[in-house]
């Protein structure tokens, strides 16, 4: 065997076992997990979401992005939630996070009725995949069981988590260390069809002129989805400022990003990535092109990521608090 044939085997063997261990660890979750202990624990959080979404249309992108922040980084076990220095939560780059208040409000409703009984890890799988059917998209069930890491660290974050200038290789590479494959990058990134950005999280797709104007550096976008970028998000606009991840139904989750796409109105650079490349423009346009394939395909990534690296039985902690390990 040469050296090639080797390292691809080796490699092959690798991916397998990854594979295995988010299948070994998933498989520990149940569905109906708290039909005996918290039989109303699903629809207590559901109905916490609810209520905060009608007033915060914009929170269904917010507990997404918390979900996928969480589970990228120790595995879906609520260890982005914990307040602290030095926590996953002070990171850099996680100062734009939002979401916490829905979590720890779902969390003390539960708390009244089931003591000790529902994770922190839970409520936000379940609190995310609730706010995805709220905002228009599947109806997903989940299965549960999910308890809280006692482990939350910054130094953690920045090497687990994707960053908006990546490119496939790079993404997958993350993806594949978690046991998602291609077509789960591909799926998942529909996430940004609902959801805000702050101008700096797409600001290296721009270049500032000696005049202090921006002009895109990638001349694939498309011209007039920059210019109005450009005016909202300006060389001297407010780090504060936000601007819709997907322009034509921003609250909606549906099909919309991936025809977006399509139409060169990629928001970020691994946005763009997905049409660009051989590997992911095919399913790009199958989604485009068929919502409820889309939807299909999201409820199966979804319970595999919500499925990374869980703690079960004896591991971790049920916490009283999610800013607080026990």
């Amino acid at each position: 065997m040469d050296y090639q044939t080797h390292h691809q085997s080796l490699t092959l063997l690798f991916s397998s076992l990854l594979l295995l261990q988010a299948s070994l660890s998933s498989s520990q979750l149940s569905f109906g997990f708290y039909a005996n202990s918290c039989p109303n624990a699903e629809l207590l959080v559901k109905d916490a979401v609810r209520s905060a979404t009608e007033s915060q249309p914009a929170l269904p992108g917010k507990v997404l992005r918390l979900l996928f922040h969480d589970c990228l980084v120790e595995g879906c076990d609520g260890s982005v939630l914990v307040e602290g220095n030095g926590t996953e939560r002070s990171d850099p780059a996680n100062q734009s996070l939002g979401g916490f208040s829905l979590i720890d409000s779902a969390k003390q409703l539960v708390e009244i009725f089931c003591p000790g009984i529902v994770s922190c890890a839970d409520v936000l799988a379940l609190a995310a995949r609730d706010a995805v059917e709220l905002a228009g998209g599947p109806s997903v069930q989940i299965p549960t069981g999910r308890r809280d890491g006692r482990v939350s660290l910054a130094s953690n974050v920045r090497p687990n988590i994707l960053d908006t200038s990546f490119t496939i290789d790079e993404m997958l590479h993350i993806f594949s260390s978690k046991g998602l494959s291609t077509d789960d990058l591909i799926v998942l990134s529909g996430a940004h069809t609902i959801g805000t950005a702050h101008c700096s999280a797409f600001s290296d797709r721009f270049q500032e002129d000696p005049e202090g104007k921006l002009t895109p550096i990638d001349n694939s976008m498309d011209g007039n989805y920059t210019a109005e970028l450009i005016k909202q998000c300006p060389a001297s606009a407010s780090p504060s400022i936000t601007v819709n991840n997907d322009p034509a139904t921003a609250n909606l989750f549906d099909n919309q990003y991936y025809q977006n796409l399509l139409a060169n109105k990629g928001l970020f650079q691994s946005d763009s990535a997905l049409v660009s490349d051989q590997r992911t423009r095919q399913r790009v346009e199958t989604f485009a092109n068929d919502q409820e394939e889309f939807f299909k395909s999201w409820a199966a990534s979804f319970v595999k990521l919500t499925g990374i690296d869980v703690k079960t039985a004896q591991e971790g902690e049920i916490r009283m608090s999610c800013m607080n390990i026990n």
